[in-house]
């Protein structure tokens, strides 16, 4: 699909590319001055975020007719991101590019289209984002398809991807440090596919083919520079990496372990091949937290929790980021069955402040969401609604983890009875207290204020379970 930039970003950009064009006539060899800008339709907020490795370098705001620009000074070439929460794409620059971008809040991916000096390479990746995303839904079925047939197709759509890389990098003639993006953005998706093709076909078809695997099946590891720092923070590489340590950690045949143990055992495993595979510290370390985070957000068994700390705290050498994890560690410790709800600062919709401890007069459900999730928002009010005529000894408080003030005028589009509705006033503090990550997330506390579950899910099947 063709995606045609906004008619006012084309003025806009009419506007600047003059003045894009004079500049670059004052470029020297050490002259790294670079631009970025563009337009937001439909904004979500007032600003777009410019990252460099999920650190933020600026805060662009939107002008009252929703475009933006920024002239850098000096810009070192690389792979950045700009974020317009809650999404992001990627955005490379190359030294004295001049970029502009128009997206739509509404169809963020779809709607990204790049003009400028420089825009040829940024539109390839956000046209083999997009092949990679159709591919998914094509692929689908053939996870079901055994060995012989799954790799036909597959490698039919790799073939094709890889042509269409070859044909743009002769037409471009990109640079080969953008090259190194360029390969990995068709490249891992493919290894992706053969990395999770055993777990998914046993899933689905409940035949296991894992010792039925030719001894090459998985001879392009062989080929994968795990040490590659440039795509340490480069999401196609940190989704195969994850699958590929899911792959090779697995437990395979584990019926005389709980639930629990396996977990654990499996994410230790996990520490201990990136130990093995990856000898730059720098790209252990973002892998080692990456292990960590998503494990100690999963399990919260304290005994189990002290054993993986003690291997990652063995394996990372990053101090900044281990100070991280302990303190999600020790908040997930003061979030444990039994334990008084550590208090955070709540705001109702008439800007009144009030402590959460002062709310939990009585058995309490504490619920999330964000107008960025319109549908889990609505879902999880009526999932609400029910519970309470089934549970009328229970108080039911909903949060939202926006950073606005738009929330308000979210809750006019509803008729949401008897649900406290109330707003975070600080959300780095909620999340650092209540390590809320994601809002698929509910807590469930008595009315003396003390925890009975911290971690559950009003969707999940047994949630019921909490409440009697």
């Amino acid at each position: 699909m063709k995606r045609v930039p906004h008619i006012s970003t084309l003025f806009f950009l009419g506007l600047l590319l003059p003045l894009l064009s004079s500049c670059k006539k004052e470029f020297q060899n050490d002259n790294f001055v670079a631009y970025f800008g563009g337009e937001v339709t439909n904004p979500n907020n007032r600003f777009v975020l410019f990252c460099k490795n999920n650190e933020v370098i600026d805060t662009i705001h939107l002008n009252k007719d929703n475009t933006f620009f920024k002239k850098f000074d000096s810009l070192a070439p690389g792979l950045y991101t700009f974020k317009h929460e809650p999404e992001y794409q990627y955005v490379y620059f190359d030294k004295n590019d001049s970029i502009m971008v128009h997206v739509n809040s509404k169809d963020f991916d779809e709607s990204v289209v790049f003009c400028g000096r420089g825009d040829e390479k940024n539109n390839f990746l956000m046209e083999m984002y997009l092949k990679n995303e159709k591919d998914k839904d094509f692929l689908f079925e053939a996870f079901d398809y055994d060995l012989d047939q799954f790799n036909k197709v597959i490698d039919s759509v790799h073939k094709k991807n890889e042509q269409f890389y070859t044909k743009k990098k002769e037409n471009v003639k990109w640079s080969d440090e953008f090259d190194v993006f360029a390969k990995a953005s068709y490249l891992y998706s493919h290894y992706t596919k053969k990395e999770i093709y055993p777990m998914i076909h046993n899933m689905r078809t409940g035949k296991d083919v894992y010792e039925k695997l030719p001894k090459s099946y998985y001879s392009y590891r062989e080929s994968i520079d795990f040490n590659n720092v440039a795509l340490a923070d480069y999401s196609p590489f940190v989704m195969y990496l994850n699958h590929m340590l899911n792959n090779v950690s697995t437990i395979k045949y584990h019926n005389h372990f709980t639930e629990v143990d396996l977990a654990l055992k499996t994410n230790i495993n996990k520490l201990n091949v990136a130990d093995t595979l990856i000898k730059n510290s720098e790209v252990k370390n973002k892998i080692l937290n990456n292990i960590a985070f998503q494990y100690l957000l999963e399990d919260q068994n304290v005994v189990n929790n002290q054993e993986f700390l003690k291997i990652y705290h063995k394996f990372s050498t990053d101090k900044s980021q281990k100070n991280e994890i302990n303190k999600i560690g020790d908040a997930i410790q003061l979030l444990l069955e039994g334990k008084k709800l550590p208090s955070v600062e709540l705001v109702d919709s008439s800007g009144k402040k009030h402590n959460s401890v002062d709310l939990i007069t009585k058995n309490t459900i504490i619920f999330f969401w964000t107008e960025n999730a319109n549908s889990h928002m609505v879902l999880a009010h009526k999932k609400i609604a029910e519970f309470k005529k089934k549970y009328p000894n229970y108080h039911f408080i909903a949060i939202n983890l926006d950073k606005h003030e738009d929330w308000k005028k979210s809750l006019t589009k509803y008729n949401f009875k008897d649900i406290t509705e109330l707003r975070c006033a600080d959300f780095e503090d909620i999340r650092d207290k209540w390590v809320i990550t994601k809002i698929h997330r509910t807590i469930v506390v008595n009315g003396d204020g003390t925890i009975k579950n911290a971690f559950t899910n009003i969707m999940d099947a047994k949630f019921e379970e909490n409440l009697r």
